[in-house]
């Protein structure tokens, strides 16, 4: 079994998720005592969230460099970003490491493309449905469309994330805006909709609504395990 690596933190909330999946995926494959060997760097999130206010993503892709330095001297043969926004400054941290990076589009991206899906809705952080840096990656990469909530539901959305999920606080008002804006979504010929915030699981799952619901944290850590039981060899 080779050692997954974890830039955590971003939020807590969201990486225990992380944790607790890349364990149960590890046991349901191997059975018995078994879990998956890890090696994580937390970072300070209150850091980070002041960073992305103010759009300085120069420093914030430093501070996750050097903390993926870290996961990788720690023995880690792989890195996970345990968080959507981030990944805008992904290209930042796999210039600092010499272990591949799991892009977590690219795990969500594979099972829809499995799935036969071609147009979807995503919801995220504002900086994640606005931005290119995700959507652009499904689009150019993987040939699929995306549709996006209108100005009043990202403000809606990102509000939820940032001042609920990221705090541990779950309401049922904002479960109910969400699956509002999920069947917006789908009517707008959204064949499914991508929870695109590592935190929205917390919030909304699939028995909540039949619209498909493609939860990244959950992809992510299923990508990561397939990958530490692959013997490196082969």
């Amino acid at each position: 079994m080779r050692v997954i690596g974890i830039l955590g933190g971003m939020s807590w909330e969201s990486t225990q998720g992380y944790y607790r999946a890349l364990n149960e995926g590890v046991k349901a494959a191997l059975g018995g005592f078994h879990s998956a060997k890890i090696v994580m760097v937390s970072v300070d999130f209150a850091e980070i969230e002041a960073m992305q206010q103010q759009g300085d993503w120069q420093a914030a892709g430093d501070l996750l460099a050097r903390a993926a330095q870290s996961v990788e001297r720690g023995g880690a043969e792989c890195l996970l970003i345990a968080t959507n926004t981030m990944h805008k400054v992904a290209p930042a941290v796999e210039q600092a490491i010499a272990i591949p990076l799991l892009h977590i589009a690219d795990a969500t991206a594979e099972q829809l493309k499995a799935d036969g899906i071609t147009r979807v809705g995503l919801l995220g952080t504002r900086f994640t449905m606005e931005q290119d840096f995700y959507i652009g990656r499904l689009e150019e990469r993987f040939g699929i469309e995306v549709v996006v909530p209108d100005r009043a539901e990202r403000d809606i959305v990102h509000r939820v994330i940032f001042e609920e999920l990221c705090q541990g606080r779950i309401e049922e008002g904002s479960r109910q805006r969400y699956l509002a804006i999920i069947d917006s979504l789908y009517a707008q010929g959204a064949q499914a909709v991508i929870l695109g915030c590592t935190e929205i699981a917390m919030l909304v799952s699939q028995q909540d609504t039949a619209v498909p619901l493609y939860d990244t944290t959950a992809l992510h850590a299923q990508k990561a395990v397939a990958w530490a039981l692959t013997d490196s060899s082969s």
